[in-house]
This record gives C-alpha cells, sequence and structure tokens, in this order.
C-alpha cells in the first residue's frame, strides 16, 4: 500500500510545474520544517519548477526559513501539497478546494477528506518523518538544509524522542538521515531550545498563574496586554506549552490566548495520560490524544472546555 502511495505521491509532484505546500494554522516546527523542507527538495530534484510554502510564519521559527507570500495566479493549474493537516478549515493560507489536485500528508487521526490523495500514517511521530520516509522510497533528492529542518521537525514533535508516537520507525529514519547527510544536530538543538530572556520571564508568569483543578487541569488565559508586556506573540506563547511536562500535580494543562483582531481565542493543550482530543474536536479543534488544539470566540467557553478536560483527568485518576 505505502509503495503505491509514495509511487503516487511523486508522480503528481513530477507532473505539476507549479507547487504550493501548505500547513496548519498556528505555526508549530513540524508543520514548517515539513512544508520548507519539502520545497527545498522539490526544488533540488526539479528545479525548473515553481514551488511556494506558504501561511502565516511564527517570530519563533524564524530560523527554519521565509514563507512565501500567495497570491492568486498560484491556484492556476497548480498542485497542492498539505502537510501535517488533517482537516479543511485549518489549512493554513489558501483554499484546497480551488487547486487542482491536492495531496495530504498527515500523521493526526484522521477526521476528514479533503484531498485527491490522502496519505495518513497516524503511528508516524511527524510530519517530518513522513517526509524523510517519502523522500527515501521515491528519486527525491535531500540536501542537508532540508535534512536539518526535518530534524528539527522531528525532534519538536517528539519532545527529544519521549513522546509514546516515538517508535523504532522513528529511530531508523533518523539513524538513515544522519548517515546520509552527516549534519550537526547539537547545533540544531541550541537553535530549537535556545529562548530569549523575556520567555524565560513569559514562563514565569505562565507558572504562577496557572488556574488548577482539583483533578489536576491547569489552564491559562493569556490577554494582549500580557504578550505585550512580555514582547510574546500569540503563536510563541502557546507554543510553550511544551515546557510544562512532568509536574506531579498537573495531567492537562492548556494555555489558551486572545486574538482580539479576529475575534478568537486559540488553545493548546497537552496531557500526561488523559485522552484529550475527543474534548478538543467539540471545542472546533483536534490533534493528538495528548496533544491538541482548540479555537473558540467567546472566553466563557473556557470555562466549559475546563469542565470537560477536568471529567477526562478525573476518569483517569479513577482507573489508576
Amino acid at each position: 500500500m505505502w509503495t503505491n502511495t509514495y509511487k503516487k505521491i511523486y508522480k503528481k509532484i513530477k507532473d505539476y510545474d507549479t507547487i504550493v505546500i501548505a500547513r496548519h494554522v498556528g505555526a508549530d516546527p513540524d508543520g514548517l520544517s515539513s512544508q520548507l523542507a519539502l520545497k527545498e527538495i522539490i526544488l533540488n530534484s526539479f528545479p525548473n519548477k515553481k514551488v511556494y510554502a506558504i501561511g502565516y510564519p511564527a517570530s519563533k521559527f524564524k530560523y527554519l526559513g521565509t514563507l512565501d507570500k500567495f497570491t492568486e495566479d498560484m491556484y492556476k493549474d497548480s498542485l497542492l501539497i498539505v502537510v501535517d493537516t488533517p482537516d479543511y478549515r485549518r489549512v493554513d493560507g489558501a483554499d484546497p478546494k480551488k487547486f487542482d489536485y491536492c495531496i495530504k500528508i498527515d500523521h493526526h487521526p484522521f477526521m476528514e477528506k479533503f484531498c485527491n490523495l490522502e496519505w495518513i500514517d497516524a503511528d508516524a511521530s511527524s510530519a517530518a518523518q513522513m517526509i524523510v520516509e517519502l523522500v527515501f522510497n521515491t528519486n527525491l533528492e535531500l540536501t542537508k538544509e532540508a535534512a536539518e529542518k526535518l530534524f528539527i521537525g522531528i525532534v519538536a514533535d517528539t519532545n527529544r524522542f519521549l513522546f509514546y508516537y516515538t517508535t523504532p520507525k522513528t529511530f531508523s529514519l533518523v539513524s538513515r538521515l544522519l548517515e546520509e547527510t552527516k549534519i550537526d544536530f547539537t547545533k540544531l538543538y541550541e537553535n530549537l531550545y535556545i529562548r530569549p530572556l523575556n520567555e524565560i520571564k513569559f514562563q514565569g508568569y505562565i507558572t504562577n498563574n496557572f488556574k488548577i483543578t482539583e483533578n489536576g487541569v491547569a489552564s491559562i488565559l493569556v490577554d494582549d496586554d500580557v504578550l505585550k508586556e512580555y514582547e510574546i506573540d500569540a503563536p510563541t506563547a502557546r507554543n510553550m506549552v511544551g515546557n510544562f511536562n512532568y509536574i506531579k500535580e498537573i495531567y492537562v494543562w492548556l494555555i489558551v490566548t486572545e486574538e482580539k483582531e479576529k475575534g478568537k481565542f486559540k488553545g493548546s493543550i497537552r496531557s500526561r495520560g488523559p485522552i484529550i482530543n475527543d474534548v478538543a474536536t467539540k471545542y472546533n479543534g483536534g490533534g493528538h490524544i495528548y496533544a491538541s488544539g482548540v479555537v473558540f470566540e467567546n472566553e466563557e467557553t473556557l470555562t466549559d472546555l475546563v469542565s470537560d478536560l477536568d471529567k477526562e483527568a478525573e476518569n483517569f485518576i479513577k482507573k489508576g
């Protein structure tokens, strides 16, 4: 099955002169590294093609590369490849329905079909891992720069290979990636984990202002004024959710940011036991069983969200 999928994706890449690569709203290292690396790989393999990586950027991850500005003419006779995105409404920067052909490459549990060809592997650690797998099973040509991005994507989504969806296949692909490209992964870790002092101070603010339920659900709503005070943008704030693993008293934690211009609240949720993706789906989100996102329009909704997560935490505690 997979062999046939690799061939189909490669053939479509080969057939189209213009290719647009998109990912989910709310930039993160896996989504960004997957689309930017794939762009480099395609251009290295087919130098005469026009390839664009689009979407809203996040200043925190600017070291990964620069995104392209989307224009309406990119729809015409073009191939869209959507990475790291399970559902139609979360595609950032373009409408998949307006392209000539659409391919999805995603490692989230299936939510809905919106592309002509969909390669979904919920057992994969990351979209970046799937891009590595695609390259190693086709005639696409990997560059050292693309390999560095893909390594960062895998490391970020597995939290340095700590999460449950890190498999022997993950280690095998990473081992081959390192062996064939000789990338200096120690420097890449510095890019991924070095942070400015204002972020450390902001992390302290989150720690001191978490509201924690009886069943260990920690939540915080960060408004625009606080973001401005600490000079942090909303995507960076939400991505800091990964800094609160392994706190004894907390089973589920979420960081929600206010985006006044869009009239929305966005949240990132993590868990070290309770299943959270079904709750996230209820709040216009979704994701993995221990890592999900949500979107809602009213601040009062946060109370309901925390209540639902608390019920999941309570059930988890009762099961021991």
